[in-house]
């Protein structure tokens, strides 16, 4: 039964000798698409936007509702460990700046970085979300205008404005906010002035300079009236003796001169 069939199926299939084979048409142009949406009847269209839903309007706007309040983060180490950073910050640094964070290349930042260190300036970079609770809890809570944005702060142990001022001169497009010094706050224009300021060992080279000079002139004056005094004795002294050398030898008195009469 199985050869029979397959006999059929090869001399049905399988051109014979002498034939040529059966021209089959085959179709090539485009696929009928089926999936394209058909247009909605004008009437449907009319019914569906009388029935579109509209929803009420709020009786209160959104935005004057209070916003709710959203759970408390836990802290993880890594704030902790900036806000113990940020803490020993201000209180090891006696002059701290606020610059306004630009997009510098890393190489700039890098030499930045090295000029400062030269003078003993460091520069630290601290997210506003642990700086700002920081500074509203301390006593530079004054200082939160500044910190807009992404910020860096130049910090020191020693006011060292000058040099900080003559590098930053040099970088113009990393403008310098404001800061504190000695637990002063100063402005952009307070950092200019102060930078203008003549060095400590100057000043107090003056200082000893001028209390030098009043201190030998209150020697002198001290001095004067002993000397005066000193002077005058001498000057008794000697002519108490000129008074005793014109004597007479007999040892009496010469008679004073006569009083002429008036």
């Amino acid at each position: 039964m199985a050869a029979s069939v397959a006999g059929m199926l090869r001399g049905g299939l399988l051109p014979q000798a002498g034939r040529l084979p059966t021209l089959q048409t085959v179709r090539c142009g485009s696929k009928a698409v089926t999936r394209h949406r058909r247009v909605m009847h004008f009437e449907r269209q009319k019914l569906m936007a009388v029935t579109e839903y509209i929803p009420p309007k709020p009786a209160v706007n959104p935005r004057c509702l209070t916003r709710p309040s959203r759970p408390p983060q836990e802290e993880t180490g890594l704030i902790r460990l900036l806000r113990r950073e940020i803490a020993a910050v201000f209180r090891d640094n006696r002059m701290i700046a606020v610059c306004q964070n630009v997009a510098l290349s890393a190489e700039d930042k890098l030499l930045m970085r090295h000029r400062l260190r030269k003078h003993k300036i460091l520069m630290k970079v601290f997210p506003n979300q642990v700086l700002k609770p920081f500074l509203e809890n301390s006593k530079y809570q004054n200082l939160l205008p500044l910190f807009v944005g992404h910020n860096l702060l130049l910090v020191s142990e020693e006011p060292k404005v000058k040099e900080m001022m003559r590098i930053l001169k040099g970088v113009p497009f990393l403008p310098l906010l404001g800061g504190c010094i000695d637990d002063t706050i100063l402005s952009r224009q307070g950092f200019i002035i102060y930078s203008k300021l003549p060095s400590l060992a100057f000043v107090q080279g003056e200082l000893v300079g001028g209390l030098g000079f009043l201190m030998a002139q209150t020697h002198s004056l001290l001095q004067y009236q002993p000397l005066q005094l000193a002077a005058l004795l001498d000057q008794y002294v000697r002519q108490q003796h000129e008074g005793d050398s014109i004597m007479p030898a007999s040892g009496q008195p010469s008679p004073p001169d006569p009083v002429p009469d008036s």
